[in-house]
């Protein structure tokens, strides 16, 4: 097994992604790139602990290559806008690859590189590609949130 870290954007719609992924085997909501140990998500929400809100999978390379993983993260975001997507705005929100490995962080910057020179988006990609910090899980009501539908929201 291998693991990988993504932020883009609130971590409900991107954790459902990567979890119907085949070759994905574990997703977890949580926090990473901030400076506050164990935060809480009225934390992150401050926008003062600069923790982005992320999503951490555990994958097996012999069913999905990160590259793929890669691709998955350019197509569900906007990695164009700093510290928003859709109508959520901070820095929890932001777009960014957290990467285990220098090969992880080389294939990283390579598909960056090659979003890039495509143009497809219309705006310059600012996603910040930096090495994995410590993984915060978050709360358990935001564990597989869209999966469970609004259930989860009455039981904050």
């Amino acid at each position: 097994m291998q693991e990988a870290m993504f932020a883009a954007g609130c971590f409900w719609g991107v954790e459902e992604e990567f979890r119907h992924v085949s070759g994905v085997i574990e997703t977890e909501a949580g926090y990473s790139g901030g400076t506050l140990e164990q935060p809480t998500y009225r934390d992150v929400c401050s926008d003062r602990t600069g923790h982005a809100e992320v999503v951490h999978l555990r994958f097996d390379p012999a069913q999905v290559s990160y590259d793929r993983l890669l691709d998955v993260f350019w197509s569900i975001h906007d990695p164009t806008t700093p510290n928003r997507q859709g109508p959520d705005a901070g820095s929890q929100y932001r777009s960014a690859i957290f990467t285990y490995s220098s090969e992880q962080e080389a294939a990283a910057r390579a598909s960056l590189a090659r979003q890039t020179a495509a143009k497809r988006f219309a705006h310059p990609i600012v996603t910040q590609i930096a090495p994995a910090s410590t993984f915060w899980r978050a709360e358990e009501y935001h564990q597989r949130y869209v999966e469970r539908g609004d259930a989860a929201a009455s039981k904050r």
